[in-house]
């Protein structure tokens, strides 16, 4: 019988009742909840789910939100979340799914994206990281750099793409791994952004030996899985579920309202221009979550993120020039290691400068209209002269 929302809510009650939110602690409270099959609804039951329609999480987390439970902090742990649960619950055994998710959804393991490089960002399928079979086959010497890798300096685990077998064209050469960041061949070394915050990192492996049991999916199909990961990190970034003027229009409306003498007409008519895109792109984005409950992600999430990175840089443009020279101010800029993106909680200089990389991280927009443009509008492909040659002649 199928599970709905008056079950589910019988179900967060029976929670609660038994695991009192006042006087349990915190990660008793969120391991219960992920074996009540109340972490994510939508997942298989034993792995913090109850194959209910992903629709209903929202029914679980306001009776949940109501009684003043804790949940997991999604700015903390957003990669492991957004990106490395869907690609485990996709591709993992059975065995791989039971040891890293529930403690990836709790938040006591921490998990980071080791894809890109310095020589393969855009296009990633391009990547020179290199996993070599060691005797027999049951572990995986893996060395290279990867870059750009947010919260690799806090992270347990890392979902990790690297080159297996050079004599094959670049996307089906590669294979997907989950990497020990504890290993000692791994060396995270800070990246110092515009912001001067360094949230980024760069990462080099040496000699990093991965047993074959942390291989997801089969050797050599590690572009497929990898898509997976992507199509979901895109929908993650820009498909996030924000109320009506939530996110960042509604600081930039606040701004509006409390500051009457600084209004001008054009000002009041970019405003307004932009509410209405970001409303546009809120209303699509819960079509898209909508999509979603009937299977994985598409290529919509490009569109998405493309929308996301669009407003978020209009936007603090904006509000910079609209609150003129309290606009330019910035509260430190000592090297720090934040827990996360704050695009809401923080001022304005740092808003305009952080959103500079939204156009980058996750695939950058030149990459993603591409991909709308052919999988979304069915245009025509560009040429590729290199997608039959063998990734160790390839030009470097």
């Amino acid at each position: 019988m199928s599970t709905g929302a008056e079950d589910l809510r019988g179900r967060t009650a029976e929670l609660l009742a038994a695991h009192p939110p006042a006087t349990t602690d915190r990660m008793d409270f969120l391991r219960a909840r992920f074996d009540a099959g109340l972490a994510w609804v939508h997942f298989p039951e034993g792995l913090g789910g109850l194959d209910a329609p992903r629709s209903l999480q929202a029914v679980v987390d306001a009776e949940l939100a109501a009684a003043g439970a804790p949940d997991n902090d999604p700015r903390r742990i957003g990669i492991g979340l957004g990106m490395a649960a869907p690609t485990i619950l996709g591709f993992g055994t059975e065995e791989q799914k039971r040891r890293f998710l529930k403690p990836l959804w709790t938040g006591e393991e921490v998990w980071c994206q080791l894809f890109s490089e310095p020589g393969a960002g855009s296009d990633l399928a391009a990547l020179a990281t290199r996993a070599v079979r060691e005797g027999e086959g049951d572990t995986w010497v893996v060395n290279g750099q990867k870059v750009w890798t947010s919260g690799a300096h806090k992270s347990r685990w890392a979902i990790l793409i690297a080159r297996t077998d050079p004599e094959a064209p670049k996307h089906r050469g590669i294979t997907y791994f989950v990497c020990d960041m504890t290993d000692p061949g791994v060396d995270v070394r800070p990246l110092r952004q515009i912001t001067g915050e360094a949230e980024f990192n760069e990462v080099f492996l040496t000699d990093v030996r991965i047993p074959d049991a942390h291989r997801l999916g089969a050797v050599g199909e590690g572009w497929k899985v990898a898509r997976t990961t992507l199509m979901n990190e895109r929908v993650a970034i820009g498909g996030a579920r924000i109320p009506r003027e939530g996110g960042m229009i509604g600081v930039a409306a606040a701004d509006w309202r409390e500051r009457p003498e600084l209004r001008t007409h054009d000002m009041h008519q970019r405003l307004l221009r932009l509410w209405v895109d970001s409303e546009v792109a809120r209303l699509t984005g819960e079509r898209l979550r909508q999509q979603l409950t009937k299977g994985q992600p598409g290529p919509e999430g490009s569109g998405m993120k493309l929308s996301f990175a669009r407003l978020a840089q209009e936007i603090s443009g904006w509000e910079v020039e609209f609150l003129g020279e309290d606009g330019l101010t910035y509260d430190d800029w000592t090297l720090r290691r934040p827990e996360g993106v704050d695009f809401t909680g923080r001022e304005a200089g740092y808003r305009y400068l952080r959103a500079k990389g939204n156009s980058i991280e996750g695939g950058t927009s030149e990459v993603l209209l591409n991909i709308v443009a052919e999988r979304v509008l069915g245009l025509p492909s560009e040429p590729r002269t290199d997608k039959d040659v063998a990734w160790k002649d390839l030009p470097r």
